[in-house]
């Protein structure tokens, strides 16, 4: 070791008497795999998002991109000007990135992109389509974006602009959606230098920042994120990122500005040429170390950088559940951890109207409310339920319109439970409310729910049809529209039902890639039957008596199979009073 530690420092003092500055790769990503820089085994899908500087370095006979990729098992894909819904292949500004993957169009560009196959520059594919989506995302800004206003050390701003702050606000708000996909693997491409100087301190500053501090100062705990620095490795022969001697490397040699121009800006063949080698192998550093975690893990709600660098305010701790620990262990994820593709509600931002229903005709009690610092990272939706036998109880969140959530899996949540054995359905509801379709299925909560949240994972082939309705077990069909989603509770068959679960971070899960053909991660147990039809009313007189209880998943009658007319029926003469 002390040898070790006196040839870095001699390397160290021979970089700086030459003018380089070295950076090598956080230890945290050299431990996390043996280092591997060879091709994948099998062909991998990558789409490119670009614009001319991005067209030349993918072009044959000028950067070779694509076809160096090619070669190395990658099916690439890419978009350009003109591109997408709404043409949003004409704005790959910095500012822009927020409109791709941070706004309300955000699934609808994703859904385009994670399914583009096409080509849009000029590049060798001899590769076949593998099928499937795309599974990596690289994108660029071009060379324009290195004029950003400001000073090298300005912190994010709250706002996107062409500033140093401005950018990195655009990069700590987008790295919210990537952490919602650990299945895809997102690479940056910085934006190439200029060959005027006088904003090359703040280009050089802001690169430096996203290569060495911006994974780092958002605690980011994923490896689906990566940089390769296009800008320093333009700037000089001597200037480099590539994956030298078993690690990454970044030397800089103290100069900002374009060494490799064409007839102007744009990046010369042999500057594009000199990135497509370093590049390349770097990718598949990149790929391997994201493929050793990717199926395992999840964020539980949704990234938040703010988490990260505030300080929390005065009685703002959490509250302890009850019997468990006040502050949860880091959460181990199960067998199969789905990747999120899409929130239903992290409980965290705008308020959803999620509404109880349950049996007054008997001392049954329900409330479900959304309780600040109740979650892993933040609020949770809290059910206390008090069943009486041969009575039931719902929580239901209806939707203002019909949701399409055919290109998902299932759904995705975490829970937690006052004790083991508590047992609760999940709900949907599909069609119009003249002629509402239930799907449900019912978990027991298993012991470590008590001391931990758990990760459940549902396909839509999990859901089953109602007993009480037409194809009673046929298995919920993805195609169909949403209109509700619940959480609901039964009596069991001697006794109350009693209890208390606490749920976060509801949203998508990605598709067969994860979640495959496994069985759902907490084993279904029947819920008895009621032994009488029980009388549904309104709690509070406010809300909509629209919610019913679920049967089992074995699809045993239950209380929900008595009261879903009447409950109908209630629904439809409210609906006209309100």
């Amino acid at each position: 070791m002390k040898t070790l530690n006196r040839f870095s420092i001699i390397f160290l003092l021979l970089a700086f008497l030459f003018g380089t500055t070295v950076s090598l790769a956080p230890q945290s990503a050299s431990k996390a795999q043996t280092p591997d820089a060879s091709p994948p085994d099998h062909p991998v899908k990558l789409i490119f998002i670009h614009h001319s500087t991005g067209e030349n370095w993918l072009a044959d006979g000028y950067g070779d991109l694509g076809r160096t990729l090619g070669q190395n098992n990658y099916f690439v894909s890419d978009t350009n000007y003109g591109w997408g819904p709404e043409a949003i292949g004409d704005r790959t500004d910095i500012p822009n990135w927020t409109e791709w993957f941070s706004s309300p169009n955000t699934p609808t560009f994703m859904q385009a992109l994670f399914t583009e196959a096409e080509q849009h520059a000029s590049y060798t594919r001899t590769l076949a389509d593998p099928g499937g989506e795309n599974e990596i995302v690289m994108f660029k800004s071009c060379f324009p974006n290195s004029a950003l206003e400001g000073n090298p050390d300005d912190p994010p701003g709250s706002f996107e602009e062409f500033s140093v702050s401005g950018a990195k606000y655009v990069y700590n708000t987008i790295l919210q959606y990537f952490a919602t996909r650990p299945d895809k693997l997102f690479i940056v491409i910085t934006a190439p230098p200029l060959s005027d100087s006088t904003y090359a301190k703040n280009a050089r500053a802001f690169n430096n920042w996203l290569v060495n501090d911006w994974l780092a100062e958002n605690n980011y705990p994923f490896n689906n994120v990566a940089v390769f620095d296009f800008f320093n490795v333009l700037t000089s022969p001597d200037a480099h990122h590539w994956f030298k001697s078993g690690q990454i490397e970044r030397l800089l040699t103290g100069r900002n500005t374009l060494y490799y121009p064409s007839e102007d800006d744009h990046p010369s063949i042999e500057g594009s040429r000199k990135a497509t080698e370093e590049f390349v192998p770097l990718l598949n550093f990149f790929y391997h170390r994201w493929q050793e975690t990717a199926p395992r893990q999840i964020l539980a709600t949704p990234f938040d950088s703010t988490l990260a660098t505030s300080a929390p305010e005065a009685g703002s701790q959490k509250e302890p559940l009850p019997e468990s620990p006040t502050e949860a262990p880091p959460v181990e994820p199960l067998a199969v951890s789905p990747a999120v593709t899409g929130v239903i509600d992290d409980f965290d931002s705008a308020p959803q109207p999620w509404e109880a229903f349950y049996d007054e005709a008997v001392p049954t009690t329900l409330t479900c409310e959304v309780n600040a610092g109740a979650g892993r990272a933040g609020n949770a939706l809290v059910l206390n339920f008090n069943i009486e036998v041969n009575s039931w109880g719902t929580c239901v969140l209806f939707f203002d319109s019909p949701q399409n959530w055919s290109a998902s899996g299932g759904i995705t949540f975490y829970f937690r439970s006052a004790q083991a054995g508590t047992l609760f359905d999940v709900d949907l509801y599909a069609g119009p409310a003249e002629n509402r379709e239930t799907y449900l299925y019912t978990v027991e909560a298993p012991p470590e729910s008590v001391a931990d949240w758990v990760p459940l994972t549902l396909r839509w082939a999990d859901f089953r049809r109602a007993s009480w309705e037409e194809n009673a077990g046929a298995p919920f069909d993805k195609s169909n529209e949403v209109t509700g989603i619940a959480f609901g509770f039964g009596s069991l068959a001697d006794a109350p039902n009693t209890g208390m679960i606490w749920v976060d971070a509801l949203a998508l899960a990605s598709t067969l890639s994860l979640l495959g053909e496994e069985s759902p991660l907490v084993e279904p147990t029947e819920i008895a039957p009621p032994l009488a039809t029980p009388t549904l009313t309104e709690n509070p007189p406010a809300q909509t008596p629209e919610a019913t209880k679920p049967a089992s998943r074995s699809l045993l009658p239950c209380a929900s199979a008595l009261f879903l007319p009447l409950a109908m029926v209630i629904f439809s003469v409210w609906k006209k009073k309100r």
